[in-house]
Parts: structure tokens; C-alpha cells; sequence
């Protein structure tokens, strides 16, 4: 603790006492009497604090220690005395007398000295007064020290005297120095020393006693000028500016200040101090610092002027020569500025000033004294001599020695002085730092560095930051390095080199990030450095960022092939090809070793000598060994491959490309013999090459390189067997085929664990030899182990599932799946697609708990298809991956893939002998191209199976279906039948046959067949299936329902739900029930909601039968959609086809509509062209929203483009469906074209059609109902002939619905309402036939408005309005109608407007709506409502039906209440 600190501690236990904290304060105390044991305040505070804490003897102990150490202090006396009269201790009170006696004691003393101080202030006035006559103070003084010579006074008035009149006689000095005795802190004492020292010319000294002196008297104007001056001779210009900021009369020393520090500001302020200054012109000494003044800012010429006019005036003036000197100097005119220096050195040959710039003038004038200094040199000398304060003639002196005189001590010694003396003199610092270090005197150089950063502000003193942050970087201190270079930014934040060192102490700390950044500011900074871009694509490539690493190394090559970037760029290359590897992606991965092994070639030309380069190469050709051959084929220059031309490329195969890294890896050894993992790269290379072999057809030669991959591994291990790596490696070559040195193998296995216990490595590879072994114990405890130390190492996990799959375990399956989730590895692979495909083939097992979790839960077959395309990719030679690989891909319905991995299967079986295995593969590959549609192509391959399996001869009976060679189909099966060997089978063969002969219309034979099927004793569903399938096509219900009735009565399980309820719903829907279509296919979804094809059923259903429910399709689709992804397809279609059912478009719902919904179908399915026509439905139904609500039509010239988009996807589709479905397109086309009014467009539509396919009477019909109204647009009336043309034409082309709608309407406008009348009961009868519900009830509706309106229109006959009820009862009986009873209570309204019954209809519609009754039915029904009230002037309705209308939003209404208010 220092005595600040201890005066510190003391206040502390001061305050503590003032407010009351006696512990506190205890504290404080405790820690000063650590340090000082004899503090008189210390033991006084606890005196006090102690005997405030009720502690008497303590205190009374702490107070008597003060007054051993201080008797003549009252304060400790005092505080006993108030511890004894607090206390009622006897003994306390028996030594109060005693304590008062001695305080009386110091009080006397104590008067005494105050008396005296009394009388020598009396004297002191006296000798004030005399102080203007010198001898009488001088006697006065003198009697008043022999009167009181312990009093300084008496010399403090003297002193000051000889201060006031600048009188520094050694009688003066003698003065100050008896005052300095008598009063060490006397502040006259130590200025009138320091202005005696100033006048003998000891400038140091002076102003140490001048600082010390003003530090106690800071209004000594003399001792700040003393100082000034002093300051002055030192060329400490800053101190003196300073130090004349203290006095008005100091103005010519600020000048000179300002003048000779420099800066362009300084040089303003002096001038504008100058102008203040009167008659300043006359006096030459200021002019001369003008002239310098002007000469800082650049204005020679007024610089030049000056001088002039003061030598004019005084020609030998020292100061205005100098300056003409200066401005010669500053003009390059050398000769003259020689000449007015050296008149200056005349005039004052003791300015040290004028031999430097002398000297200055020297160094920097002409070639032969530039080459030649001695010159220079002496004259600095006398400079240094005469002026030993100068730094810029020690700066030039240390330039001298360093440069020239190569005398790096004395240049040191120069600069160290130049900087003591300025220690803003950055030239000088830097040079005494960078010679200490270069000498070797780091302490000396650090103490400069330390001194300058100790005093330096933020910003300032780059330099100094700058060095002593390389010597840390340079001696490891990165921490250090790293403050003191961000310091040094904080200066200079542009200057790149020093952000090129920052990144180096970041980079040293392991800070890639930062080193990243400050790079990245270093490369902006400087965009030509190659070292900012390798540095920053060094670090990314530390970071594992490859790819952008790859990039900055390509811009340094780009520029030249810098051998480290080349390095880096290989490095980079070779990692991102082992990333490639291990996703599986080999293509990729050998292209990168392509690249790779070309810029590393680059490298080794630049640097043929650097090992590291051909080990690099050496490694990116090994690697090479993972692919199958087929891919690992490389272009080699013919320099590194040694294949003639040299000058060309070579395409190298694996086992060329292998041999090439084994002469890499020699190269590296030639140059580092002794590098242990040389030569285990290399014997890595043999084994690799001998594995290559071993699958090739050159198994005998393998031998060689697997013999010297063990002699290369061993010497890897001579030379440093303590690499656990080596030994593992060792062990692996000792158990292969070819060696089987199991015991080596154990051996090298154990000595790896040994040499590193954490090895999981090591544990694996016994594990696998223990298993190869076939001791399973010993395999399961290292695979044990090995998981244990590492849970995610895959190949451990692979052991312990060849081990399950070995003793039959029923883990087997979950532990290879595990391998396949951890990660990608051949063996795991293979192993759990086998065991899915097991499982899949055991058709036995589909509802059993084990099948739902690994196979359904897990997703099994999407994994390991996904796992196996990998394996295919890389091991192109396994025929039976290939197999079960299509075999996943046809249950994943990935056909195209699948008839591409079967026959890859049946192409590498080709190769050998016939084997039951091709045949299997070929009876695969026929049904995968089956499965695709080529059906001859399947033809040709089942007919090469040698046909004794009868799923050879039913797959080619398929493909002869397929193919349509009919009757070779039917011959098939019929020999397929001989081949049958169970009921089950004959029954499946005959269903085939059966369903031939329905498809070759013989549907007699059929049913024969299908009967025949139902009669043996274990019928199967699908025959059932069947026959209901038969009589829904013929129309007999009766047979229909018997099937069905017996495939009720089969076990659940033989028959899927899904089809089931198909059958059921298209049986109502034939007995015309369309309610209960709606209702079977709902208790379908009820029984089993889990699943989706029943939910997807169920929206197809709804908007065919039962529209009124299409919300609820359309809930029924999202589900399904939701539920599964196969179904989600169609599902979607379907939920969008219930929207449009349901009216759902975006002006009701702008997220939820039918334009939404299907538009998301055709992102799912773009090839579906039913997807296409329905985006046809729904963007015409926006069109008719927005025209119905009042807006434009948004979506316009859709048509054409949609039209073509069907008619080109829709090639895939059957062909009654696609001719079906292309024709309700092109209706849909043409009425959103005749919507707009563009029936140009739609009549060359049509017309283009007919072109193409003539025969197509519907779309004849449809032109012919363009140009019919075309003709109603001139003229308003049709001709009878056109009207009975058109009704024939309707009856001949068997018309659709709507076309007969149409019809109606014409006759309408023509007034033929009766002929109307007949074409809609024509068109209900065509409805009720083809069982379309939503068809029967617009066309009740239709008939029902159509006898409204003579009805409305004030002609009611009993004919109109029987029709009217007739229709609407008829709708009604459908289902709910809004619409049928708004009809009805229109008709009452205008039979009786005012009857009752007419306002209860009304009101029942707007008041009491039923489900889904659209509000456009509310708002007709309130206006007809409003009439009947204003007929009744019954005022109370009216205001209820208003607030109702203004809840709903309906203007119209509100309207219309104004006008009847009118």
C-alpha cells in the first residue's frame, strides 16, 4: 500500500466514524497498521471507534500507543480524556487528573506559539512597508531572525524581493536556499533557485525548482515566465505555449513558440497574436517570426518579403538571415539559402539553431554531399554541441551514423536523445526502437515503447503501438499483440499492413473468425495483395468452408500460381471429395479429384522439391479406390503420367490412376525418407490396389502390392511405433484375403488399443476379425466396446447387427436400420434392404405389430430405397442390390426406376450362366415394363424365361393383354390354368379369362367364367368384385347386388374397404339413390377414419351426388390431402372441384377458394389434365363473381392456353375419359369466351376442332349455337326454320344438358314459352336417366322461373302457376331448396301481395334460413318483403327488416327504402 493509499485508508475510517460505521472504520484502520505500524491517526481512529463499540480497554490501549508515538499531540490525550469520564471504571477515574494535567500542558504550549505567530505578522507588515528601501528591509529581516530564527518569514520577504527585481546574486541564491531550510515547501525557495539556475543555464534544473515553486505559488507571473523561457532554451514549444497562457505579457515568447513548433494552426494563431501586438512591424524579432509564420503556411513569396524588409533595415539581423535562408531552402535555390545561413552562423556563431539548418541545408543539397555527408555531418555536430537540447540535430546525427557511418551504437544513441528531448518525434522513437531490437536490447526498446503508450491518448502514437504489437506477435504474447495493434488501428484505421498483422496475432490466438474479418478489411484495403486472399481462404479452409475458400484460391491463381494458394486449392478440392464421398455423390467427387490432381501437378512444377505436394497428389489418387471402376477414370497430364505425348492428356482407369499416386508417394519419399506416414499412405495404396485386383479379373496378381502394403506398414511402424493408426492399418492388411494373418491381425488390433484406448476403430476391426472367426462372444464385447466409446461410429453397429442376424435375432432388422440413420455404409445398406424386403414379400405379416412399426412407422421402403440408390451408385457390380432396388421402387410406384434397376439385375446375371437368379430378375423386369406401358418389350422378355413358374407364363399372358394380341392372351392363360396348383390360383386365372372375354365382349362367357369362380369352395373377392363390376356396366342391379352381397359375407380382411364402398355407392347411385351415395361413402369414413383413399372417395362423391354437402367434400379432400401424400394429389383436385360445387371464390374468402385450392393441385400434379380443365372452372367462376359484384373480369384469354394444356396432357388419359374430358373442356372454353362477348374467338375455336376431328356432333352443336346467337345479336328475331333446325340437331347429336338449357332459353327470348316449357321437361326426363341430381334440380328451377315470370308480369293463368308449384314441389322433394321456396313466395306475392300468407313465406325465408341458403335468396326475399310492409303501411316490420338489412350489408335495400320514402 503507497501512501496515497494509506492517506486513502484514513479518510475512509474518517467518514466511516462521521456516519456511524465504528466496524468500518475498525477495518480501515487495521489495514493502514499492516503497512504502518507507528500511524498516530490510525491508533487514534480506533481509540475513538472502539470506545464508541463499547470496547474500553481497547480503546484505552490504542490511545496510549498514540501518545508513545506523538507526546506532544493533544488529539490522543483528548479522546482518553473522553473514554474516562464516559466510563465508570474506578481505575478510569483515578488517572482523569493526570490526563488533565498534561492537556493543560500542551494548551499553554500551544498559546504560546500562537502569541509568537501574532508578533512576526505585525513585523511583517513593518517590513512590507520598508521594501522599497532594500538596506533598512535587509536590517529589519536580519534583527527578526535573531529575534526568531526558526521563522521563515523574514526570508520569504527578502525572497520575494529578489524574485520582484530579478536580482539572482549568490546572495540571493543564499536567501532562497536558507528559506528551502527553513520551509522545504516553499514556493519562493524553489522558484528564485530556479530562476538562479535559468541565468546560469542550467535549463533542466530551472525548471524542475520553477515547476516544484508553482506548483505552491501558481500566481508567481515571474516564476511562469522563468519558466516559459526556460522551457524555451529546451524547445519544449508546447510547455511554453502552456506556460504562457498564464500571463498577458508573455506574447513574444507564445510567438516564438507557435512559430518554431509548427503546423499551419500554430502559424495562424501567432499571426493573428502578431496583429494585436502594436507597432509589431518596427520590431525585427517579430517580423522574423512572421516571415516563418507565413513561411509554415506556404506563402514564400510573403515569407521572402519580410525578410527583406528587416534586412533593409538591418542587414546583419541573425534572425531575418535565417529566414531568408529558409525561404531560399523552401525555393530548392541551395546556393543562396548557403550563403544566408552562414552570414547567420557569423552573426551568431554560438546558435546551435543556425549550424543545424546549416547542417539540414548539407544533407539535402546536391549529389556529391548526398553521397558525401562528413559535411552535414560536422555541422550538426556543432549544432549538438551548442545547442544540446536540440532533437532534430541528434535525429540528423542518428541518420548520419545508421545510414552512413554504419555506427549503429552512436546512431542508437542519437535517436534515444532526439527522442528524450521531443518525445512527439515519431522519426526518432522509431528508429531508437527498430536499433534496439535489431541489436538485441529488447528491455531498452520496450522501455521507449512502454513510456510512449504509457502517456498515449486513444488515436495517438501509432508507431509505438505498432512495434511493440509485432515484437509481441514475434515472441508469442498473442493477447498482447493483439490490444496493442487494435490500439494502433484506432490511430490509423486505414492502414492495411497493420490490419494484416492483427489477423496474424488472431489467427495465432485460434481466432479464425476475427482473423476472417480482419483479413477480409486488409484484402478491401489493399485489393492487390495476394497475402490478404490466402489468408482469408487459408482460414475458411481451417473453418471447413471449402467452397468459398476454393473461390479466393482461384483469384490468386488467376493472377499467378502462387504454390501455397495451388496447395490449398488442392487441399480444399481433396476435402470437398471426401465430403462427396460420404454422401454418396461419386461423380462429383471424382470430378473434384479431377481438378485436384491438376492444380496440385501445377504445384509440384513450381516446387518439385516439396514433399508435401506429391503426398497430396498421392492421397487425391488413392481416394480414388472408393468409387466403382466404371467412375474412377481420370484425365492425367502425360508429364505426371508418364504416357507419351507428354504435352497431352491421358484418361487413366482405377488401377493406372492407383499406381500413379503409389509413384507419388515415392516421390514424397525420396525427399523425406523417414516420414512414418509416407510410408503408411503407401502401403494404404498397395491394399487398395490389391482389393482393385482381387474384383477385377486379375485375382492371381493381387498378392504382389498386399505383400508390400505389409512391408510398407511395418516400416511405418519402425519408424514410429507408437501411432496407433499404423498398427490398425497393419491389421487390417493382416486379416485380408490373400494374407489371413489373424494372429498379426490380433496383435496389430491390441497394440493400436493400447497405444490409444478411445480407438473405436481398433475395437471394430477386432470385432469384425473375432467375427470372421466366428466367435461370437469375443465380437460382441469388442463391437460393445466400441459403441460405447463412440455411439455414433457406424460400423460398429453393423458388427453387432451381422451378429443379431447371425444367432437369429429379431433385432436384426431395427439394428440395421439404426446403421442406415447413423449413417451411410455399404454393408448396413444392403443389410436392412434385404430385411425390408423380407418383410415386404411376407404378405402373411401386414397387420402384425412388427410389419406397422419397422415397415409403415419407420418408412422403411422410402428409406431404404433412398439408402440403396446410394449403394447402386457406388458398387455398380451387385446384381442383387439392383433387385431389390427395383422391388422397392415398384412399391414406392417409381416405375421408370424400377425397369432401370431391374435391368441393370438381369444385364449383370446376363453376363454368367443361366441361374434360377436371372430368371427372377427377368420375370421382375417384365413386369416392371409392364408396369411402364411397354408392353412388347415385355413380350419379348418373359418369353426368354424358360417358362415353368406361372408367374412367367401370367406376367407374358399380361403383356399380350397389354400389348393387344387378345387372343395370344387368352391362349396364355388358358396354359397357365394347367400350371395352376390351387383353387385360389385356378380362380385368379379365370377371373383373367373372364375379364378377356367382357373386354372382348363376349360378356355371356364372362359371367360364365365368374359364376364358374363363385362355385369353387374357397371363391376369391376379386371374382365377386367382378361380377358386381359387370352388372353396375350392364345395368342389372339384381346381379350387381347378389355379388355384392356375397362379398359382404367374406372375412373384412380379404376385401379392402376402399373397394367396397366403390361398389356400394356406384349400386345406389344405379337404383338412383343419390342421398345414400353420399351417406355409404360417409359410413365408410366413420368405421375407418384413418383412412385417406376413403376421405378421398368421399370428396369425389359429394359434388357428383349430393352437392348441397360440397363444404363438406371439400373438409373431406383437406383431410385427405393431410392424410397422405398419394392420395393428396387427387384429393386436393377433388377438395377444389367441392369449392367451385360449393360457390367458395375469392370475394367471399381470399385464402380459402377454389382457384387457391385447385392452382396448389397443379403445383402437386402438373401432368393430371383434369387439374387443367378444372382451373378452366375456376377461373371462369371468378370471372362471373367479379361480374356479378360489379368489377371487370380478372381473369381473361386464359381460355385457349388452358384448352391446350388438357389436350397435350391429356395423350396419358384412356380414351373415353380423354375424349370426354377434352370435350367438357372445350365447352368450357368456348362459354367463357361467349361469356365475354368474344364469340369471334369462339366460333374459329370450334371451327378449328371440327377441322381437326369432324365427327364430333357436340361440338358442331356448339357452333351452331354461336352463330345462333350471333344471329339473335342482328337480328331479335330467329326464323322458324333456324328455331326447328336447331331442335332436330338437339335430338340427332344427343345433346347435353346444358345444350338443352340453352335451347329453353332461346325459345324464351323468342316468346315460345310453351315450347320452353317442353324443351326443360325433355331435358328433366334426360337428367332423371343419367342420374345426375344437380342437373335434375336446375332444371326444376329453371321450368319453376320460367312460369314465374307470366305470373310476376300480372297474367297469371292456372296453368303458369300449377307449373310453378308443380317444379318447386318437385325440387323440394330433392332436398332443401332456398331457392324453390323463394319461388313459392314470389308467386303468392303476385297473386296476393298483401295476404297473409305471403308475408309469412317471406319472412320464414329471411328470418329463419335453412343451412347453406346463399344471401342473395335473403336479400330478394327482404325486398319483396319491404313492398308487402309499405302496402300495409305497417311501420314497426319495416324498422325490424331495415336493422336486418343493415346487419347484412345490403344496400339495396336500403336504397330502395329511400325511393319508397320518396
Amino acid at each position: 500500500m503507497s501512501a496515497k493509499e494509506v492517506k486513502s485508508a484514513l479518510k475512509n475510517a474518517r467518514e466511516a466514524i462521521k456516519n456511524k460505521e465504528y466496524k468500518e472504520a475498525l477495518k480501515h484502520c487495521k489495514a493502514v497498521l499492516k503497512l504502518e505500524k507507528n500511524n498516530y491517526n490510525a491508533w487514534v481512529f480506533i481509540g475513538v471507534a472502539a470506545c464508541e463499540l463499547e470496547q474500553p480497554d481497547q480503546a484505552q490501549t490504542a490511545y496510549k500507543k498514540a501518545m508513545e508515538l506523538e507526546p506532544g499531540q493533544p488529539l490522543a490525550w483528548q479522546g482518553l480524556a473522553s473514554l474516562y469520564e464516559k466510563s465508570n471504571q474506578a481505575d478510569f477515574k483515578t488517572e482523569l487528573p493526570k490526563v488533565y494535567e498534561k492537556l493543560a500542558t500542551l494548551y499553554e504550549r500551544m498559546l504560546y506559539n500562537r502569541v509568537i505567530q501574532d508578533v512576526a505578522l505585525v513585523l511583517g507588515d513593518f517590513l512590507f512597508q520598508l521594501q522599497h528601501e532594500e538596506v533598512k528591509m535587509k536590517e529589519a529581516c536580519d534583527s527578526m531572525l535573531c529575534l526568531y530564527p526558526s521563522d521563515a518569514f523574514p526570508l520569504e520577504v527578502l525572497s520575494l524581493h529578489y524574485i520582484q527585481t530579478s536580482f539572482c546574486s549568490d546572495e540571493a541564491a543564499k536567501s532562497f536556499s536558507r528559506l528551502l531550510e527553513a520551509d522545504g515547501d516553499s514556493g519562493l525557495g524553489h522558484i528564485g533557485l530556479g530562476m538562479r539556475a535559468l541565468e546560469d543555464g542550467e535549463y533542466e534544473a530551472a525548471v524542475k525548482r520553477l515547476d516544484q515553486g508553482l506548483k505552491r505559488m501558481p500566481s508567481c507571473i515571474i516564476g511562469w515566465y522563468s519558466q516559459a523561457q526556460a522551457r524555451l532554451k529546451m524547445h519544449q514549444y508546447r510547455d511554453v505555449i502552456v506556460s504562457c497562457t498564464q500571463g498577458t505579457l508573455f506574447m513574444q515568447l507564445k510567438i516564438e513558440a507557435l512559430v518554431r513548433s509548427g503546423g499551419q494552426q500554430n502559424a495562424d494563431e501567432a499571426l493573428e497574436i502578431l496583429s494585436q501586438i502594436p507597432n509589431s512591424e518596427k520590431d525585427p524579432v517579430l517580423m522574423s517570426f512572421k516571415g516563418r509564420a507565413f513561411l509554415q503556411k506556404g506563402l514564400i513569396e510573403q515569407a521572402f518579403q519580410v525578410s527583406s524588409e528587416v534586412l533593409m533595415s538591418q542587414p546583419s539581423q541573425a534572425d531575418a538571415l535565417s529566414l531568408k535562408g529558409l525561404v531560399h531552402f523552401a525555393k530548392e535555390e541551395t546556393q543562396q539559402a548557403e550563403q544566408s545561413f552562414l552570414k547567420a552562423v557569423e552573426q551568431c556563431p554560438n546558435s546551435g539553431e543556425y549550424y543545424f539548418l546549416l547542417g539540414k541545408l548539407y544533407w539535402h543539397m546536391g549529389e556529391e554531399t548526398r553521397r558525401d555527408k562528413r559535411k552535414a555531418h560536422e555541422h550538426l555536430l556543432k549544432a549538438a554541441r551548442l545547442d544540446p537540447f536540440l532533437g532534430s540535430a541528434f535525429r540528423y546525427l542518428g541518420h548520419y551514423y545508421r545510414d552512413f557511418a554504419k555506427e549503429l551504437g552512436r546512431a542508437r544513441g542519437c535517436y534515444k536523445r532526439a527522442f528524450d528531448l521531443d518525445s512527439s518525434d515519431v522519426e526518432s522513437g522509431a528508429a531508437t526502437v527498430d536499433l534496439s531490437m535489431e541489436q538485441g536490447l529488447m528491455d531498452s526498446a520496450l522501455g521507449v515503447l512502454k513510456s510512449v503508450t504509457d502517456t498515449a491518448t486513444p488515436g495517438l502514437a501509432k508507431w509505438a503501438w505498432v512495434r511493440r504489437g509485432l515484437y509481441y506477435l514475434k515472441t508469442g504474447q498473442h493477447s498482447q499483440a493483439t490490444e496493442d495493434l487494435q490500439a494502433a488501428l484506432k490511430a490509423d484505421p486505414q492502414d492495411y499492413i497493420c490490419w494484416e498483422c492483427l489477423g496474424e496475432a488472431y489467427l495465432n490466438r485460434r481466432m479464425f473468425t476475427s482473423a476472417l474479418k480482419t483479413f477480409a478489411r486488409a484484402h478491401e484495403l489493399n485489393p492487390e495483395s495476394i497475402y490478404n486472399l490466402y489468408q482469408m481462404a487459408a482460414i475458411k479452409q481451417t473453418l471447413g468452408k471449402f467452397k468459398e475458400a476454393v473461390k479466393e484460391y482461384m483469384q490468386i491463381i488467376e493472377q499467378e500460381d502462387y504454390v501455397p494458394a495451388l496447395k490449398g486449392l488442392g487441399e480444399c478440392l481433396l476435402a470437398m471429395a471426401r465430403s462427396a464421398f460420404m454422401d454418396y455423390l461419386d461423380g462429383r467427387a471424382v470430378d473434384l479429384l479431377q481438378e485436384a490432381i491438376a492444380f496440385l501437378f501445377r504445384a509440384v512444377q513450381q516446387r518439385p522439391d516439396l514433399s508435401c505436394l506429391w503426398k497430396l497428389l498421392g492421397d487425391a489418387c488413392t481416394a480414388t479406390h472408393i468409387v466403382s471402376p466404371s467412375r474412377a477414370k481420370l484425365l492425367v497430364p502425360g508429364l505426371l503420367s508418364g504416357l507419351d505425348p507428354l504435352d497431352q492428356k491421358h484418361m487413366l482407369d482405377q488401377n493406372q490412376v492407383l499406381k500413379l499416386g503409389e509413384r507419388c508417394y515415392a516421390q514424397a519419399l525420396k525427399r523425406m525418407g523417414e516420414a512414418a506416414n509416407l510410408w503408411h499412405d503407401l502401403g494404404l495404396n498397395y491394399y487398395h490396389q490389391s482389393r482393385q485386383l482381387i474384383f477385377s479379373e486379375e485375382k492371381q496378381d493381387s498378392l504382389l502390392p498386399l505383400e508390400k502394403s505389409l512391408q510398407c506398414l511395418k516400416k511405418a511402424i519402425m519408424l514410429d511405433a507408437s501411432n496407433y493408426t499404423y498398427w490398425n492399418a497393419l491389421g487390417v492388411v493382416a486379416m485380408s484375403k490373400g494374407i489371413e494373418n489373424f494372429a498379426l491381425a490380433q496383435h496389430s488390433f491390441i497394440k493400436s488399443i493400447n497405444m490409444e484406448a478411445n480407438n473405436v476403430i481398433a475395437w471394430t476391426n477386432l470385432g469384425a476379425l473375432y467375427l470372421k472367426k466366428e466367435n461370437m462372444e469375443l465380437a460382441y464385447k469388442a463391437f460393445n466396446t466400441a459403441q460405447s466409446l463412440e455411439p455414433s461410429y457406424v460400423n460398429c453397429w453393423i458388427g453387432q447387427a451381422l451378429i443379431a442376424e447371425n444367432i437369429g435375432n429379431y433385432d436384426t432388422m431395427d439394428l440395421f436400420r439404426h446403421t442406415t440413420e447413423l449413417s451411410t455404409h455399404t454393408e448396413g445398406v444392403k443389410g436392412y434392404a434385404f430385411w425390408v424386403c423380407s418383410t415386404l414379400l411376407d404378405k402373411t405379416n401386414r397387420n402384425s405389430e412388427l410389419y406397422l412399426y419397422n415397415i409403415v412407422q419407420m418408412n422403411a421402403v422410402s428409406a431404404a430405397q433412398v439408402a440403396l440408390c446410394k449403394y447402386t451408385e457406388r458398387i455398380q457390380t451387385d446384381s442383387d442390390a439392383f433387385t431389390m432396388l427395383g422391388y422397392l421402387n415398384e412399391h414406392l410406384q417409381l416405375k421408370k426406376l424400377a425397369v432401370q434397376a431391374y435391368q441393370r439385375a438381369v444385364e449383370l446375371l446376363q453376363a454368367g450362366p443361366p441361374t434360377k437368379k436371372l430368371s427372377f430378375a427377368l420375370r421382375n423386369y417384365g413386369r416392371a415394363l409392364c408396369h411402364t406401358g411397354q408392353w412388347e418389350k415385355a413380350v419379348d422378355i418373359y418369353l426368354s424365361t424358360p417358362q415353368e413358374d406361372i408367374h412367367d407364363v401370367t406376367g407374358l399372358a399380361l403383356s399380350y393383354f397389354r400389348a393387344g394380341r387378345l387372343q395370344d392372351s387368352i391362349n396364355t392363360y388358358e396354359t397357365a390354368t394347367a400350371l395352376a396348383c390351387t383353387e385360389e390360383e385356378k380362380a385368379c386365372l379365370l377371373t383373367a379369362l373372364a375379364l378377356l372375354e367382357c373386354h372382348r365382349g363376349s360378356t355371356d362367357a364372362a359371367k360364365t367364367l365368374l359364376f364358374k369362380c363363385s362355385m369353387l369352395k374357397d371363391p376369391i373377392p376379386e371374382s365377386l368384385q367382378c361380377l358386381c363390376a359387370l352388372g353396375l356396366v350392364q345395368g342389372d342391379g339384381t346381379l350387381a347386388n347378389a355379388a355384392l352381397s356375397e362379398l359382404l359375407k367374406l372375412p373384412r380382411n380379404q376385401v379392402a374397404v376402399e373397394e367396397l364402398c366403390i361398389l356400394t355407392s356406384a349400386l345406389l347411385a344405379l337404383q338412383g339413390n343419390c342421398a345414400a351415395v353420399q351417406r355409404e361413402a360417409a359410413r365408410a369414413v366413420h368405421r375407418n377414419p384413418g383412412n385417406p383413399s376413403l376421405w378421398a372417395l368421399l370428396s369425389q362423391l359429394v359434388p357428383q351426388y349430393y352437392p348441397r354437402k360440397a363444404e363438406g367434400g371439400a373438409v373431406a379432400g383437406a383431410v385427405a390431402c393431410h392424410s397422405s401424400v398419394t392420395q393428396g394429389k387427387k384429393a386436393l383436385l377433388f377438395s377444389g372441384i367441392n369449392q367451385l360445387a360449393a360457390g367458395r371464390h375469392s370475394k367471399e374468402d381470399q385464402r380459402k377458394n377454389a382457384l387457391k385450392t385447385i392452382q396448389r393441385a397443379i403445383l402437386l400434379s402438373p401432368a393430371d389434365p383434369a387439374c387443367w380443365a378444372a382451373l378452366m372452372a375456376a377461373c371462369h367462376t371468378e370471372n362471373v363473381a367479379r361480374v356479378l359484384s360489379g368489377a371487370a373480369p380478372r381473369w381473361q384469354g386464359l381460355e385457349k392456353r388452358l384448352l391446350s394444356m388438357v389436350s397435350e396432357e391429356v395423350e396419358a388419359v384412356e380414351r373415353p375419359q380423354a375424349l370426354a374430358l377434352e370435350a367438357w373442356a372445350l365447352q368450357q372454353a368456348v362459354s367463357g369466351l361467349r361469356q365475354v362477348g368474344r364469340h369471334v374467338e369462339a366460333e374459329s375455336l370450334c371451327t378449328e376442332v371440327l377441322r381437326m376431328s369432324p365427327e364430333q356432333p357436340a361440338v358442331f352443336l356448339l357452333l351452331r349455337q354461336i352463330e345462333c346467337e350471333n344471329l339473335l345479336h342482328s337480328a331479335p328475331t330467329l326464323p322458324s326454320s333456324v328455331l326447328d333446325q336447331l331442335s332436330s340437331m338437339m335430338v340427332a347429336g344427343q345433346a347435353s344438358l346444358s345444350a338443352w338449357h340453352w335451347l329453353a332459353e332461346v325459345y324464351r327470348t323468342q316468346g315460345l314459352l310453351v315450347q320452353a316449357v317442353m324443351v326443360y321437361r325433355q331435358s328433366l326426363q334426360l337428367a332423371s336417366q343419367m342420374g345426375h341430381f344437380s342437373w335434375k334440380m336446375a332444371t326444376l328451377l329453371r321450368l319453376a322461373l320460367l312460369a314465374l315470370g307470366p305470373c310476376m308480369a300480372c297474367e297469371p293463368s292456372a296453368e303458369w302457376k300449377d307449373l310453378v308449384l308443380e317444379a318447386t314441389s318437385e325440387a323440394l322433394k330433392l332436398g332443401p331448396c332456398p331457392v324453390a321456396l323463394l319461388i313459392q313466395a314470389l308467386l303468392q306475392f303476385s297473386l296476393k301481395m298483401g295476404a297473409r300468407e305471403t308475408r309469412r313465406q317471406l319472412e320464414r325465408i329471411v328470418y329463419t334460413p335453412v343451412p347453406g341458403q346463399p344471401e342473395t335468396v335473403v336479400s330478394v326475399a327482404r325486398w319483396y318483403l319491404l313492398r308487402h310492409y309499405h302496402a300495409k303501411n305497417d311501420l314497426e316490420p319495416i324498422d325490424t327488416l331495415m336493422n336486418h338489412a343493415k346487419a347484412s350489408g345490403d344496400c339495396r335495400l336500403l336504397e330502395l327504402q329511400k325511393r319508397l320514402l320518396c
